[in-house]
């Protein structure tokens, strides 16, 4: 899934470079880069295919170059991720109506490779065996209200990271989230769900009936817009994961994030002595401490005395502000998007 805007990381990503295709990490790769080299260990490159706005096509074949015509999919417009699952599940039944499907987003940070191969080839032998549907759970290590949260029951017997899952909780307020952790028995939701394609389609068809009628009968050439504009818009989530009953959660053993925003990205990279995120070449930092620096290449920064704060250049934006105060980035991008329109 590759259609997202992640604007959060703004002005480092926003709608015309979404968070897929910029390297937030500073590993040399764009996240969308990164998640297709990830799964190119795990299965052939031309068994990936890649859901996103149909304006990203390009940009997509330009990073990801020598896919085939079939592996990149435009979505119309967004509609969630439901849609999204099935229209890419849809070609896939095409290919192999006995497939095993690994649904992913593009635009995760995965630590610990090994791991995560490992994790993935668990899931996969284990949906070979049973009618389940697996999704990946991170732990959680602090009380975050921007991530979703799985609840897990008991432990399926013969395993040591497999668990019934009881609920799915979107962005719970800080209160809960923090009930959630004191209890132990919450995992992160990863957004890796694992899953045979006969399973898959029948959950469709079970709990989005109307979803599954539309896309599992798309054909190669119909048209997208007509379809997507009589779609609901749902995400997998609330339309079959909260409802379905064979749903399970594996403990992942490699540690994820989902880097929407600066202060999950500064979570999720190496901090120097000082408590500083280094994403760049040329940064000089003196007495600064416990701040994330985003300089691209090409450009030299300076800093210093500052505490706790972001400091994010593109070529034509600087933006420094305090890391308590990134609630407010909206509201800057906002208001620097409206300038630009007037000065048009």
């Amino acid at each position: 899934m590759a259609g997202g805007v992640g604007s959060r990381l703004w002005p480092l990503t926003g709608t015309d470079k979404p968070k897929q295709f910029v390297d937030a990490l500073g590993t040399g790769e764009t996240m969308l880069q990164s998640t297709f080299h990830r799964y190119a260990q795990l299965c052939p490159e031309e068994h990936i295919i890649i859901v996103t706005g149909d304006s990203y096509e390009q940009r997509v074949r330009e990073q990801l170059p020598g896919l085939k015509d079939f592996q990149v999919i435009g979505e119309p417009m967004r509609r969630g991720t439901a849609p999204c699952i099935a229209l890419g599940a849809a070609t896939i039944k095409r290919m192999d109506p006995e497939a095993i499907v690994i649904v992913t987003p593009s635009d995760h940070a995965i630590f610990g490779i090994e791991q995560f191969a490992s994790d993935l080839q668990q899931a996969i032998t284990t949906v070979q065996q049973h009618d389940w549907i697996i999704t990946l759970g991170a732990q959680p290590t602090r009380p975050d209200t921007s991530y979703g949260y799985i609840q897990r029951r008991d432990r399926v017997d013969g395993t040591q990271n497999l668990y019934r899952v009881v609920t799915f909780t979107e962005k719970p307020p800080v209160e809960i989230a923090c009930q959630f952790i004191t209890s132990g028995e919450f995992y992160w939701n990863a957004g890796i769900f694992v899953w045979r394609i006969d399973v898959l389609e029948r959950a469709f068809r079970e709990h989005l009936p109307a979803v599954a009628e539309s896309f599992f009968a798309f054909e190669p050439g119909d048209a997208l817009e007509p379809l997507y504009s009589q779609t609901e818009s749902v995400s997998v989530d609330f339309g079959i994961m909260e409802k379905a009953r064979n749903v399970y959660v594996m403990e992942a053993s490699f540690r994820w994030s989902d880097v929407e925003t600066w202060t999950t990205l500064y979570d999720a990279t190496p901090h120097t002595a000082e408590g500083n995120t280094i994403i760049g070449q040329g940064i000089f930092a003196y007495d600064t401490h416990n701040s994330l620096i985003s300089i691209p290449p090409g450009l030299t920064a300076v800093i210093e005395g500052l505490d706790g704060y972001i400091v994010s250049a593109t070529p034509d934006t600087l933006l420094i502000c305090r890391r308590q105060s990134e609630e407010k980035i909206f509201k800057f991008s906002s208001d620097v998007e409206l300038q630009k329109i007037m000065q048009r």
